[in-house]
């Protein structure tokens, strides 16, 4: 009989282990199925290039790519049951049975109690950042509450667009549980000197709509503003594969090859609690891991010995600013730092490194030398601090073998 593959949630890890399928030779059904609207698109450039108006196309695949491959995509669709012992999920009130089940459901945008109405905006979906860039207006303010990764990219697509933007962070820098209090700092030094007024340390306590805008009250100001974006994280629906007997721990649990054990069930993506070979069990919420799990997760579909093993990758781009990071999130798990460059000046690299090898690298406007970095960490190539902090050494030959 034909087997039947069925992937819950269209992001990028459900079209790209779609797509491993059947470039891995599956003949049988894929059934692709995602809650939004559209084609399976890119989230990274919904708080900077799509959000500003300068990318003109973030899908995944051109839409006849599905059809030419022969997935089946439901687009506008939710799963609303799961039975693991039956081997069936409901999709649009159409119940389907599956040999293979993929959970990429990512998640959904964390709402905050008492802050709704429609001049309150949240950024998870294309169809939230086209809401919110219909809502800015030049020379109007824009209240971002959180400087995280997606508050601060707003924020700078925001002053781009000649949008007045405050940042109301909790903490003592933006991106601080991230990259730590000396490069928040830097960030901080970047967005207010860019017209960005960054408030951190301050407390939001009420939001008050008025005629044409919205009160915002804090533990020490009032201010008004056009619209407001609560960017205060991700949280993962996984209630219905939960009640269906899925384990789930601040997301569903997988091992290194992306398998719960539930047998036939995998999961992927933002949703997915993945036990890293590397790290441990984590869940992260990169573009590049969630990529990466959906092929990995298809190929254990297939009953390969496989696993996510590589480490992890993002980016984040702030004005003229790229910040890339590979390696343990937020440099954990070294026993020394090693900054090349100057921090001060926005050209660096840090490295973390234990037992003498790089295990994290944080770099920004040096790309050359964090892609050398990159390699240093996969190859695990031993490397003394002295070699990564003297600029005059080219990280790429300390990643080449010596002569025989």
């Amino acid at each position: 009989m034909t087997r039947r593959f069925v992937i819950v949630g269209a992001g990028v890890a459900g079209a790209t282990a779609a797509a491993t399928l059947r470039s891995e030779g599956f003949a049988g059904e894929v059934l692709l199925v995602g809650d939004e609207p559209d084609l399976p698109y890119e989230r990274p450039p919904l708080s900077k290039a799509w959000l500003g108006g300068k990318a003109p196309d973030i899908a995944v695949h051109p839409a006849e790519f599905y059809a030419e491959q022969s997935i089946e995509l439901l687009t506008g669709t939710r799963a609303t049951d799961l039975d693991c012992a039956a081997r069936r999920v409901t999709v649009g009130g159409r119940s389907v049975g599956y040999d293979a089940l993929l959970l990429a459901t990512g998640g959904r945008a964390r709402r905050l109690p008492g802050l709704a109405g429609n001049r309150v905006h949240h950024l998870r979906s294309r169809a939230d950042a086209d809401a919110l860039r219909r809502a800015m207006v030049p020379a109007e303010r824009l209240v971002v509450l959180g400087g995280g990764f997606v508050g601060c990219e707003v924020a700078a697509t925001a002053r781009g667009l000649g949008v007045d933007v405050t940042v109301l962070e909790m903490g003592a820098v933006p991106m601080e549980r991230a990259v730590g209090t000396e490069i928040g700092q830097l960030f901080a030094d970047i967005h207010r000197a860019a017209g960005v007024d960054l408030r951190c340390g301050e407390r939001v306590e009420a939001v008050q709509q008025i005629h044409g805008g919205l009160l915002v009250r804090t533990d020490r100001d009032v201010i008004e503003c056009s619209v407001l974006l609560v960017a205060a994280g991700v949280v993962r629906e996984t209630a219905l594969f939960e009640a269906a007997g899925v384990g789930c721990s601040d997301g569903v649990l997988v091992d290194a090859g992306c398998r719960t054990a539930v047998p036939g069930v995998f999961a992927a993506g933002d949703v997915a609690a993945h036990a890293h070979p590397r790290y441990g069990r984590l869940r992260v919420e990169h573009h590049d891991s969630a990529k990466r799990q959906g092929a990995v997760a298809a190929r254990a579909m297939l009953g390969e010995d496989v696993a996510h093993d590589e480490p992890h990758w993002f980016w984040s781009d702030q004005y003229e600013h790229t910040l890339q990071s590979c390696g343990h999130p937020g440099g954990a798990g070294a026993d020394e730092e090693v900054v090349r460059g100057r921090i001060d000046e926005a050209s660096f690299v840090r490295f973390g490194l234990r037992d003498a090898r790089v295990v994290s690298v944080l770099g920004l406007g040096r790309p050359q030398e964090v892609m050398a970095g990159r390699r240093l960490l996969r190859a695990g190539h031993p490397v003394t601090a002295d070699q990564l902090r003297d600029e005059s050494i080219d990280l790429r030959r300390v990643t080449r073998p010596a002569p025989a």
